[in-house]
């Protein structure tokens, strides 16, 4: 009876959804229906291409991944679950780690991140906590850069970049972490034109600003910061650019945000 209940819950909540934009796949996610979805983003500069691996295995369309590359969400099983990247065409993983629990309703984010000695690897595990009604966009801040340990990270109206009194929209992200961080929810703005400013943590100095752009309401974004390409820029301190991948399943590259600050 009580699967029944949410049953006709969840499709009444999708007809509203569906005329206001929104869509039944985010309710089944809210109300831990669904299968749970992983993905795989190459975050390391100049990096040769790999292939993703759930289990030791490469799921279908998770090959041959570029930098800046986003694979689609693909369906896995809950439990215990291992994931690692590898060299195309090989299964011998460059880095690995482990999701203990997967769980349904859940998205699961692999990074391939540059190392400090040997590639690494970072982990988000999403619990997608999304109101049924609201169209908000989701955004969650990563850290890929061994030059730039500790940052805040500022989302300003492109009208009001001075951060001197602002708070950081997500604070401290430290080395190989998010923040939110792993088995949190993402942050929720309203759409809008925006830009994004990255300071050593604590600092109100810049040392990354982006152009203008546009975040669209219900977008879903992960924002990583990367070390400039080249093996002397990655480092020096401060030398990095911002990665924006929008999490989704139209395996859209991600957008790699140019610092106004100095041209880069």
């Amino acid at each position: 009876m009580k699967l029944i209940r949410t049953m006709v819950a969840m499709a009444a909540v999708a007809s509203v959804l569906s005329a206001c934009g929104g869509g039944s796949d985010d309710v089944g996610k809210e109300l831990g229906l669904t299968n749970p979805e992983i993905h795989f983003i190459h975050a390391i500069p100049s990096g040769p291409a790999v292939d993703f691996l759930v289990n030791g295995t490469a799921p279908s369309g998770q090959t041959n991944i570029s930098y800046k590359g986003v694979t689609n969400f693909t369906n896995i099983n809950t439990g215990a679950t291992t994931v690692a990247y590898s060299a195309t065409g090989t299964t011998t993983a460059l880095a690995s780690g482990s999701f203990p629990d997967v769980a349904k309703g859940h998205q699961y984010t692999v990074l391939a991140l540059p190392g400090l000695a040997a590639p690494a690897i970072g982990l988000i595990d999403d619990p997608f906590d999304k109101g049924l009604l609201s169209n908000s966009a989701r955004l969650r801040g990563f850290n890929a850069s061994a030059n730039a340990t500790n940052l805040d990270l500022y989302l300003v109206q492109s009208t009001s970049t001075d951060i001197t009194n602002v708070s950081p929209t997500m604070a401290g992200v430290a080395f190989k972490n998010a923040v939110p961080a792993s088995g949190q929810d993402s942050i929720y703005v309203s759409g809008g034109t925006y830009v994004l400013i990255a300071t050593t943590a604590g600092s109100k100095t810049p040392i990354f600003q982006s152009p203008a752009f546009t975040l669209s309401n219900n977008a879903d974004w992960l924002v990583t910061s990367v070390p400039i390409a080249g093996a002397l820029s990655q480092l020096v301190p401060g030398q990095i650019h911002l990665l924006v991948a929008q999490n989704g399943n139209t395996q859209t590259p991600s957008v790699e945000l140019t610092n106004t600050l100095n041209g880069q």
